[in-house]
């Protein structure tokens, strides 16, 4: 359900502005509706929105940064050392990046190098002093003449690659332009320099990626920083919030809390001396949303949050759909197996991890009753990791067979029924949702069309009580008929109602009918899981050779791999699909809208 909320407003002088902000966040309880102006992009707020995108990113390289294997012990946590991490992060890379364009040109540099040899460059220049040119020439192997050794002197240093690495000493220069030849520039380095330089230079590298290893002992800081920053865009957002009036003397804030602190809230305010009064929501006002379940029901709200949470004038669908989905989970998974790893596999985990966040606790609880549900449900098939205990001799399983067993047949009829009861259920929902949002009126047609289904269905199954078309039957009919066609719309010209009615009987004799089967997939996820489970069982069994040992190990291979497989994919398939039933044909047919916004309260 949606907990009660009541609007509060409070008037500030604006000299005292600043310090009733600090005090409202202090207190923690008031979710400020925010104005949507211009005037919250503030050039103040834009800076600190750069600077958290700025600290994101630093992030994000600290953390590709972690080396899992030597995690460092994180450092004192200090938002101010949080701040500066960006501009290290880019020292460090700004580094980096010149040593890494020095290593590229170097490895070009030696490559090219290479064919010539480890030799000193400082050679050349001492014959060039002496008035010798040397040239270092490169020549496709088929163009080499052998008559530049008697001219120029040449000297083949290498042939690699369909080319010949020649020298040549002269008294004279631009030989290679003369003989029109790719000249190799004079290097300054010698090849055994260059290698030194080259692991000079990775070195350095590997340095400065040490640098930003050490830099994630400070990833604290750096999250203590990004929620400083996120604090202080929440507080200039709310700051800037406020309307001025009386000459720009007063600012007036509004803002939403649960009903059920509105005494501790007051008190404190009073406390302040601030001035507030308090409201009950209007029908128009965008009422933030607060959920207030149960411990059960709580454990299903993130699958409520993912569709959308509710308005505050609607019902809170999440108390209903939880039975329906832990149930239907329990079907489309099937196997009493599968269902009690998931209990232990949570259990476990609970116990292990204490230090698990609240959000992660709840959803390790939701995995223990929806393996709790599936070991339930797959007692109506037998099924165990692909294996049925109803085909044992065991006389307890024998007994309960008897009792619990379902068949292909039974379970396909079973998944078209709680299909039928479930859309039933919604379209009951419905009816309230109608009377609280708009009054009984509009509610009228939808309870037309439940007595209408229900006299169906009593009909069906309790023919003594009401035979099908009988004289009864059909005055319950002709009764449920005149809400649904006469006041489809409340309000309208009776013949617009009729014509809508008639066009929503047409909508509702297709739609129900394809809700009702979309139920069969329930059936089939469980039927489809189990044939794979025992496909992998047979797998199993016949590619075991005779030995005991090896045979015991390759069949506990294949079983292991297998059923992990299959049950990772039925899993996800026990999940997604029971969500589809819920968000489309359960929310459809209790009219369902959404579009509510979370309660997020002023506070650090």
């Amino acid at each position: 359900m949606v907990a009660r909320m009541k609007k509060f407003t409070f008037l500030v002088f604006h000299r005292d502005y600043d310090t009733f902000l600090h005090e409202l966040r202090e207190l923690g309880m008031i979710h400020v509706v925010e104005q949507d102006r211009k005037a919250l992009d503030s050039e103040e707020l834009q800076q600190f929105m750069a600077e958290t995108r700025r600290l994101n990113e630093a992030k994000k390289i600290l953390e590709k940064a972690i080396d899992k294997k030597s995690l460092l012990p994180p450092n004192a946590v200090s938002v101010e050392e949080g701040m500066l991490i960006p501009d290290r992060i880019a020292e460090i890379e700004n580094e980096k990046s010149t040593l890494a364009q020095q290593l590229q040109v170097s490895l070009r540099e030696r490559e090219a190098l290479r064919p010539w040899g480890n030799f000193d460059p400082g050679y050349i220049a001492r014959l060039e002093e002496a008035g010798y040119y040397v040239t270092l020439l490169i020549v496709p192997d088929r163009n080499y003449n052998p008559e530049w050794e008697e001219q120029y002197n040449a000297l083949v240093i290498r042939r690699e690659g369909s080319k010949t690495y020649f020298v040549t000493i002269t008294k004279e220069t631009g030989l290679a332009d003369r003989l029109n030849l790719e000249e190799m520039k004079r290097p300054e380095l010698s090849l055994q320099e260059l290698d030194q330089l080259i692991a000079e230079l990775k070195k350095r590298i590997s340095e400065k990626d040490e640098a930003l290893r050490q830099l994630t002992a400070d990833l604290p800081s750096l999250e203590a920083a990004i929620k400083e920053l996120n604090t202080r865009i929440f507080f200039t957002r709310v700051a800037q919030s406020a309307t001025r009036v009386a000459d720009e003397k007063l600012l007036m804030l509004q803002g939403w809390a649960p009903a059920a602190k509105e005494n501790d809230i007051a008190a404190y305010l009073e406390s302040k001396e601030s001035y507030f009064e308090t409201a009950d929501p209007e029908p128009e006002d965008d009422v933030p949303i607060l959920f207030a379940n149960n411990r059960f029901t709580r454990l299903f709200e993130p699958i409520a949050e993912l569709y959308m949470l509710p308005k505050y004038n609607e019902i809170d669908l999440t108390p209903f759909f939880a039975p329906f989905y832990m149930i239907f989970f329990g079907l489309s998974l099937g196997d009493i197996g599968y269902g009690t790893f998931l209990l232990i596999a949570s259990t476990l985990a609970l116990i292990f991890m204490k230090k698990a966040g609240k959000s992660m606790r709840g959803m390790l609880r939701l995995g223990q009753i929806l393996g709790a549900s599936t070991m339930v449900c797959g007692l109506l098939t037998g099924g165990f990791f692909g294996f049925s205990i109803y085909e044992t001799n065991i006389p307890f399983f024998q007994n309960m067979k008897e009792q619990v067993y379902f068949d292909n047949q039974q379970m396909f009829v079973l998944s078209l029924i709680l299909g039928v009861i479930q859309i039933l259920f919604g379209m009951i929902l419905k009816i309230f949702n109608r009377i609280k949002q708009f009054g009984f009126r509009y509610a009228l047609s939808t309870i037309g069309w439940v007595v209408l289904l229900l006299s169906v269905i009593v009909a069906y199954l309790f023919p003594s009580l009401l035979a099908m078309g009988s004289t009864p039957h059909q005055i319950v009919m002709g009764v449920a008929a005149i809400p649904i066609l006469f006041f489809n719309s409340p309000g309208k010209n009776p013949l617009l109602n009729l014509g809508l009615g008639l066009y929503d009987t047409y909508n509702m004799a297709t739609g129900l009918l394809g809700d009702v089967l979309s139920y069969v997939r329930l059936f089939a996820l469980g039927l489809s899981g189990g044939i794979l489970a025992s496909v992998f069982n047979s797998l199993a069994l016949g590619l075991k050779p005779d030995n005991v040992v090896t045979g015991s190990l390759v069949f506990l291979i294949i079983f292991l791999f297998g059923h992990a497989m299959n049950m990772f994919m039925n899993v996800l398939g026990a999940i997604v699909h029971p969500m589809r039933l819920t968000f489309v044909e359960f929310y459809k047919n209790a009219e369902f809208k959404g579009g509510g916004k979370r309660y997020e309260p002023f506070r650090k």
